[in-house]
Protein backbone atom coordinates (compact mmCIF):
# COMPACT_ATOMS: atom_id res chain seq x y z
CA UNK A 1 0.00 0.00 0.00
CA UNK A 2 1.78 3.14 -0.87
CA UNK A 3 0.15 6.55 0.99
CA UNK A 4 0.88 9.68 2.17
CA UNK A 5 0.42 9.73 5.97
CA UNK A 6 1.46 12.41 8.92
CA UNK A 7 3.79 11.23 11.65
CA UNK A 8 2.35 10.40 15.15
CA UNK A 9 5.31 9.28 16.69
CA UNK A 10 8.66 6.90 16.63
CA UNK A 11 9.84 4.86 19.32
CA UNK A 12 13.83 4.64 19.73
CA UNK A 13 15.66 2.50 17.66
CA UNK A 14 16.77 -1.24 18.88
CA UNK A 15 19.82 -3.57 17.83
CA UNK A 16 18.01 -7.04 17.34
CA UNK A 17 19.80 -10.20 16.00
CA UNK A 18 18.68 -11.02 11.88
CA UNK A 19 20.04 -14.22 10.28
CA UNK A 20 20.01 -12.20 7.02
CA UNK A 21 21.51 -9.13 8.27
CA UNK A 22 25.24 -9.11 7.54
CA UNK A 23 27.28 -9.16 11.11
CA UNK A 24 24.02 -11.01 12.56
CA UNK A 25 22.16 -7.80 13.79
CA UNK A 26 19.95 -5.60 12.57
CA UNK A 27 18.09 -2.00 13.27
CA UNK A 28 14.48 -2.30 13.86
CA UNK A 29 12.33 0.99 14.81
CA UNK A 30 8.68 1.46 15.43
CA UNK A 31 6.90 4.42 13.77
CA UNK A 32 3.25 5.44 14.16
CA UNK A 33 1.29 6.28 10.99
CA UNK A 34 -1.62 7.95 10.44
CA UNK A 35 -3.41 8.87 6.82
CA UNK A 36 -4.69 12.02 6.27
CA UNK A 37 -8.17 13.19 7.05
CA UNK A 38 -8.69 14.61 10.62
CA UNK A 39 -8.54 12.72 14.07
CA UNK A 40 -10.14 9.24 13.21
CA UNK A 41 -8.48 8.83 10.36
CA UNK A 42 -6.81 5.08 9.85
CA UNK A 43 -3.41 4.70 11.94
CA UNK A 44 -1.18 1.74 11.44
CA UNK A 45 1.69 0.98 13.91
CA UNK A 46 4.79 -0.61 11.97
CA UNK A 47 7.92 -1.81 11.66
CA UNK A 48 11.10 -0.14 9.96
CA UNK A 49 14.35 -1.81 9.52
CA UNK A 50 17.98 -1.10 8.71
CA UNK A 51 18.66 2.29 7.55
CA UNK A 52 15.02 3.68 8.04
CA UNK A 53 15.31 2.77 11.09
CA UNK A 54 17.58 5.35 11.64
CA UNK A 55 16.14 7.99 10.33
CA UNK A 56 14.43 10.85 13.18
CA UNK A 57 10.76 11.69 12.01
CA UNK A 58 9.12 14.77 13.47
CA UNK A 59 5.58 14.38 14.72
CA UNK A 60 3.26 16.05 12.38
CA UNK A 61 5.82 15.61 9.54
CA UNK A 62 4.34 14.88 6.21
CA UNK A 63 5.27 11.24 4.45
CA UNK A 64 4.85 9.60 1.44
CA UNK A 65 5.33 5.21 2.46
CA UNK A 66 5.18 2.39 1.18
CA UNK A 67 3.07 -0.16 3.91
CA UNK A 68 3.61 -4.12 3.61
CA UNK A 69 0.86 -6.34 5.07
CA UNK A 70 1.75 -9.85 6.10
CA UNK A 71 -0.51 -12.32 8.66
CA UNK A 72 0.71 -15.48 10.32
CA UNK A 73 -0.47 -18.29 12.09
CA UNK A 74 1.24 -18.99 15.34
CA UNK A 75 -0.04 -22.12 17.54
CA UNK A 76 -3.53 -21.41 15.93
CA UNK A 77 -3.60 -17.75 16.65
CA UNK A 78 -3.18 -15.02 13.56
CA UNK A 79 -0.97 -11.86 13.94
CA UNK A 80 -0.48 -8.96 11.19
CA UNK A 81 2.72 -7.18 10.79
CA UNK A 82 2.99 -3.87 9.14
CA UNK A 83 6.37 -2.93 7.34
CA UNK A 84 7.42 0.01 5.69
CA UNK A 85 9.52 -0.28 3.68
CA UNK A 86 10.40 2.95 2.34
CA UNK A 87 8.98 6.58 3.63
CA UNK A 88 9.91 9.37 1.79
CA UNK A 89 9.71 12.75 3.62
CA UNK A 90 7.30 15.26 1.79
CA UNK A 91 8.81 19.18 2.37
CA UNK A 92 7.35 22.25 2.15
Amino acid sequence: MLGTFKIVKQMEPVELQSQKAEGGLITKSMLVLQELGGKYANTYVCATFGNTALCRWTPGEIVMASLKFEAREHNGNFYQDIVANEIVSIKN
